[in-house]
């Protein structure tokens, strides 16, 4: 896992300590069983954080198997027993963000205490996948079924989920909620965050990423035995059977220009594609049934494929060749055999004339390559590029003020949405309070349910405040608010300011006056010959938001 990603798993499980067992000690990554040391015991994690919630004094298998004995459940083997939520976090918090097992602990049981309220838990922290890339995440493992009474929430759909003894229910519309509440608690966390309510463009499954990491150790072992014997090695990365179909696709679409030319391509390869319901499958010789595209990836769907048809029939009419790819800064630098930092004259005086003559022509050549670069950037002038770096400055200014925006109609959304959720839960008792045979017995019942009524009265009063005359259902709020959570993520990666540090900087040079300079705001000029200037400005913004057409998303400095 290299982004923060969500994962739930379900398991039929009775045995309880396996969940604490495997969290707790180390185990084998393909076998998943534990890992033993020479006597035969089992090897404890060497750093983990865990805690339980709702468990009292005793442990997590022992309270789930109590709770099961008193409401007669999950006694069946079919029965779910246990749902396993994942959330692994980027593993560029961790130095970016100084994320700490200790801190990705507390988002945990924050989450599960407000997430999955009347369950027994289990939640630990782990400082590393078992693919060695440094991401932090949290195991959350509750007992399916409830043992008290909580709030409706927004993912359930039945009003018996609030009741004790009933079980959880993991559903498409539940996952959804919980992803958006990922989003969420990264991004009030000051965390690095994906679009999880999109998902990934390519749909690897956890079989054919096991699959592959398997295969690529296996090829390995048999490169290392051949290089031993002085043999040559033909291949070097493992490809599962999805991978190579995955690239006979696209070499039959990259130039098909209409549905039949792409199935009389794919025939030759001994691939068969078939529509139907407006979905494409694609049969391999291997196999007895289609793989769907679905499976595959959204470049693989009928809506992209078909959009292949039409850029490749477009480029043949104009005969014009495919751009693969915009020209980087890189590109523009490697070409003028880079530009490297201007030297100190009064510094290469005192080194002697040889140096000092050296130093003027290094500085006159760096100038010269300097040039070329601003010119080829776009940028004509200096009234120019100071142009386009207040458009950029306005334009990050506007996306900002439109993300507060969001940000407000997010709140005001789960406001009205927990509002009609409390609405929903309580009404029944002015119903049952009317059914009172007289006001004695009507007093009696309102005193009884004295905090149900201050609830009720709360969310009438704010749906008056709104002059709301019909209440919207609580699941188009969610979808609402899902909506505007990623609208909000697409404005927090527009405006992610850069993660290169210094050493990664891009040297780009060019002949700027003084105003300019001190346009530019910064301090960091360097004395040179001829008024030749370094300045650190935000050129992601420049390029991306201004005028200039080149796509980057590095800070470089002039």
């Amino acid at each position: 896992m290299l982004l923060a990603t969500f994962k739930h798993i379900s398991s039929k499980n009775a045995d309880y300590s396996a969940a604490e067992a495997y969290l707790t000690f180390e185990h084998d990554e393909f076998t998943m069983k534990p890992t033993l040391d020479e006597n035969g015991r089992l090897i404890p994690r060497q750093d983990y954080r865990i805690s339980t919630l709702n468990c009292g004094d005793e442990d997590f298998a022992i309270a789930c198997l109590r709770a099961n004995l008193r409401y007669g459940k999950n006694q069946k083997r079919e029965d779910v027993k246990s749902h396993h939520y994942i959330i692994s976090f980027d593993p560029k918090d961790v130095p970016d963000h100084g994320l700490t097992v200790d801190r990705a602990q507390q988002l945990g049981e924050e989450y599960c205490k407000n997430h999955f309220p009347g369950h027994q838990a289990i939640v630990c922290t782990h400082p590393d996948g078992h693919n060695g890339s440094g991401n932090v995440h949290v195991h959350i493992v509750i007992n399916s079924l409830r043992i008290m009474e909580v709030p409706f929430m927004p993912y359930m759909d039945r009003p018996c989920d609030t009741q004790p003894g009933m079980k959880h229910r993991c559903t498409n519309a539940a996952m959804e909620y919980f992803r958006s509440e990922v989003m969420e608690m990264c991004h009030d966390a000051g965390l690095y965050q994906i679009d999880l309510l999109n998902g990934s463009k390519t749909r690897v499954t956890e079989r054919e990423y096991w699959a592959k990491k398997k295969g690529q150790i296996a090829l390995d072992e048999e490169n290392a035995v051949l290089a031993e014997q002085g043999l040559p090695v033909k291949q070097t990365k493992f490809e599962t059977d999805k991978d190579n179909l995955r690239e006979e696709i696209r070499m039959a679409l990259s130039d098909a220009t209409n549905f039949e030319d792409f199935a009389e391509k794919l025939l030759r390869r001994g691939i068969t594609v078939k529509e139907s319901r407006g979905r494409l499958s694609y049969l391999t010789p291997d196999r007895t049934r289609p793989i769907t595209a679905r499976k595959l990836g959204d470049d693989f769907d009928k809506t992209a494929v078909f959009a292949a048809f039409v850029r490749n029939a477009k480029q043949v009419r104009t005969k014009t060749p495919v751009i693969h790819s915009v020209p980087t800064i890189q590109d523009f630098i490697k070409q003028q055999n880079s530009v490297s930092r201007t030297v100190d004259m009064e510094a290469a005086k005192a080194k002697g004339k040889g140096y000092e003559y050296w130093a003027k022509i290094h500085n006159l050549k760096n100038a010269s390559r300097a040039h070329v670069l601003y010119q080829e950037m776009g940028f004509d002038s200096l009234e120019a590029l100071a142009a386009a770096c207040d458009a950029a400055h306005e334009k990050l200014s506007d996306i900002r003020t439109e993300m507060k925006s969001v940000e407000a109609t997010i709140a005001e959304k789960k406001e009205l949405r927990n509002h009609v959720l409390n609405y929903h839960k309580t009404r029944y008792v002015i119903y049952e309070m009317k059914a009172c045979k007289n006001e004695k017995a009507r007093q009696k019942y309102r005193d009884e349910h004295d905090g149900d009524f201050i609830i009720l009265n709360a969310a009438k009063c704010y749906f008056d405040s709104k002059g709301l005359k019909k209440l919207p259902s609580h699941k188009a709020l969610q979808s609402d608010v899902e909506q505007l959570i990623k609208e909000k993520t697409s404005f927090t990666t527009s405006t992610r300011p850069p993660r290169k540090k210094h050493s990664d900087l891009i040297p780009f040079a060019t002949i700027s006056s003084r105003p300019l300079a001190e346009k530019s705001n910064t301090n960091r000029n360097r004395s040179v010959n001829h008024s030749l200037r370094f300045v650190f400005i935000p050129i992601r913004q420049v390029l991306k938001l201004g005028t200039c057409h080149h796509k980057t998303e590095r800070t470089i400095f002039i």
